[in-house]
């Protein structure tokens, strides 16, 4: 016999979970007082949103799901900008809300707010949890549910009193949901019809998604790419599918995509995409995507499948069944495909000679430089964590990733503050490796409480905020587009970030020059510790390539005004 929150908590350790992220409040105070008895491992953040970010870096570091505490009221409320950022990007999350009592709740009683109906639309399933004898078997379910099929978020709001209530203790050994199985078969006709498909074309691009980095398939990506030579692409979610050094991977496509992964896909004859949605910020004008070639589309959500861009061949399934499966059938199809295939990728490789990604070098620190130079100097396997804004886009052009989780990103719902909390949880998830923070002065204040939890708990993590004074890709569509008006988007206020972090107890510096840079750069990052590294760069430097709005993406801007 035992009360509802040590159920909960021994059903959370049989499902593995080591650590999680949480901030109390009267309606946990029950659960958090089995934690302390237990001595489950729990980090404080200092706001329940950086909490969320934790949970979810925490489980795109290390393909686990991310569990995260809060209380009722606010502090559910305050999760749901971390759960729809989870939500956005297919990542595995189990968050445990308090609720008032069964016999407060619908009464509009203190700290009551309906965070099933509120999350309803944000996630992938959620609960209400009104009898203790019910919890073993939905938190068995909620991490079913999060972690199989296509990855995603569920919500476990628990009544007070459920907390408190004694049950004889069984956790279940098995799930049986109605209309709900998480395992998604594939038709072994449809892979073979996309190696038909490949094997018909001249100028083939493989087209890499988040679903390679959620359904760790980068393996099977490397040896089909060995296995044809074609040259390959990613979205902004898929960085890291592909290693930055393999031949003919050109980089993100898209609205900041380089040169050569957006004229790929705009001659290709074959468009092979991998685990990707088709987000607008990657097509540009849908009706102009990849006008030359079929498409294949692999992936797991069949809502994904001709949603935003129709496809020719749709292949429905789990990465990790269809994509072996397509590796087989490609390998049986005999035949140097290398060879055929090398005249196209020689194409694609003299347009990436033609515009590289690149800058021009100016008396200030250009923040591309600063980039690569952070990259330069850290591990290959060291993980890149961003915000959101344009030192996300410098980051994604120039921090080459070499492997999958080495960059985290909030991409679908593009959220500011994301960065600092997720590199918390990120580094929790790895202690053995390397995490830097590129952010901005605009979204590093988002969430610039969690200095003090990565402080207090000793969480070696550096920060690089890339500082031009302005909220960057809002003052670039400004100069662009709105006859460079900077309404609400200038920030030269009287911050000093180096003292802010050192308030909290993150020590750093300021780098104003390329010598300062230099020097103060390389001593910094390699130091023990967290890091506070605030660098000034140009205010009006642009990201390019860009595709505006509502264009095709052959139609980029690649430099100038």
């Amino acid at each position: 016999m035992m009360n509802g929150a040590r159920a909960l908590l021994e059903s959370l350790k049989q499902e593995g979970v080591e650590v999680v992220f949480g901030y109390p409040g009267g309606a946990v105070l029950t659960l958090y007082d089995e934690v302390y008895k237990m001595g489950f491992r729990h980090v404080l953040t200092r706001h329940e949103q950086g909490a969320a970010h934790a949970a979810d870096g925490y489980a795109r570091a290390s393909g686990k799901v991310g569990v995260v505490f809060a209380t009722s009221g606010p502090g559910a409320t305050n999760l749901v900008t971390g759960i729809a950022t989870a939500h956005m990007d297919s990542v595995p999350m189990v968050c445990i809300t308090g609720q008032v009592a069964n016999p407060y709740i619908g009464k509009d009683s203190f700290q009551e707010a309906d965070i099933v109906g509120i999350t309803t639309p944000i996630t992938k399933h959620n609960y209400l949890v009104k009898d203790a004898a019910d919890l073993p078997r939905i938190v068995k379910e909620a991490f079913y549910i999060a972690r199989t099929g296509r990855p995603g978020v569920v919500v476990i709001d628990v009544a007070k009193d459920v907390f408190d209530a004694q049950i004889d203790y069984r956790y279940p050994s098995a799930v049986k949901l109605h209309g709900y199985t998480g395992d998604v078969s594939f038709d072994s006709a449809a892979v073979r019809a996309a190696a038909e498909a490949l094997a018909a074309a001249e100028q083939p691009l493989l087209f890499v998604g988040g679903g390679v980095v959620l359904s760790d398939t980068a393996e099977e990506i490397r040896e089909l790419l060995r296995l044809t030579g074609m040259p390959s692409v990613a979205t902004l979610m898929g960085i890291g599918g592909i290693a930055a050094e393999t031949e003919g991977f050109t980089g993100m496509a898209g609205m900041h995509g380089s040169y050569a992964s957006n004229m790929a896909i705009q001659e290709c004859d074959l468009l092979l995409a991998v685990g990707t949605r088709f987000s607008d910020r990657v097509t540009g004008n849908t009706a102009a995507f990849a006008p030359k070639a079929r498409i294949v589309h692999f992936d797991i959500d069949p809502a994904e499948l001709n949603k935003n861009v129709r496809v020719d061949l749709p292949v429905l399934g789990d990465l990790r069944g269809t994509l072996p499966a397509f590796v087989a059938a490609v390998r049986a199809l005999g035949g140097d495909l290398t060879t055929r295939f090398r005249p196209w990728l020689g194409e694609v490789l003299s347009m990436e000679r033609a515009h590289p990604l690149t800058w021009k070098e100016a008396e200030e620190i250009r923040p591309e430089a600063l980039v690569s130079r952070v990259r330069a100097l850290m591990d290959e396997d060291t993980i890149c964590v961003t915000d959101v804004g344009q030192h996300q886009m410098w980051a994604a052009q120039f921090f080459h990733a070499h492997a999958p989780r080495t960059f985290l990103t909030s991409g679908g719902l593009g959220t500011m503050g994301y960065g600092l909390p997720a590199a918390l949880g990120a580094k929790l998830a790895c202690p053995e490796k390397k995490v830097v923070l590129i952010t901005g002065d605009g979204s590093i204040m988002m969430n610039c409480q969690e200095f003090a939890t990565i402080a207090d708990n000793d969480i070696d993590i550096k920060v690089v905020i890339v500082h031009n004074s302005i909220l960057g890709m809002v003052g670039q569509w400004q100069r662009l587009f709105y006859s460079r008006h900077y309404s609400a988007s200038e920030l030269k206020g009287k911050t000093d970030y180096v003292k802010l972090a050192a308030a909290m107890g993150v020590a750093g510096a300021r780098i104003e020059t390329k010598e300062q840079l230099a020097e103060e750069l390389p001593r910094l990052l390699a130091e023990d510790g967290a890091r506070l590294i605030d660098v000034i760069v140009p205010e009006e430097a642009d990201v390019v390539p860009m595709v505006p709005g509502g264009k095709r993406l052959d139609q980029m801007v690649l430099g100038g005004r």
